[in-house]
């Protein structure tokens, strides 16, 4: 089954941050989100994704980041395998340049 995933420009996901509309799932390493991360994004790594998807509801719509826009990609698609409705940041936080909290 081949997915397509509609990627959100960071512009776009920073105009819209703050109208809730999104969650924004962080998908880097602990060592990676330690350099900062986009304000409200909670940290799921994206290897436990799958042990972890009770954390996350059909009834919402998400945001995968992580450093450049892969790992975040191949997240967006084992998730829309699931049913959940998810959305990559294109870039990843290489190219965010929103707010960052530490």
């Amino acid at each position: 089954m081949s997915e397509e995933i509609h990627e959100i420009m960071p512009e776009e996901l920073d105009e819209q941050l703050d109208s809730g509309k999104y969650e924004v799932v962080d998908v880097r390493e602990d060592e990676e989100v330690a350099d900062g991360m986009i304000p409200g994004a909670k940290h799921i790594a994206l290897n436990t994704i799958p042990d972890r998807l009770e954390e996350f509801s059909k009834d919402k719509e998400y945001v995968m980041v992580c450093r450049s826009g892969r790992r975040s990609y191949n997240a967006s698609l084992y998730l829309a395998e699931q049913g959940y409705t998810v959305h990559n940041l294109k870039g990843g936080m290489l190219d965010w340049k929103g707010e960052v909290i530490f």
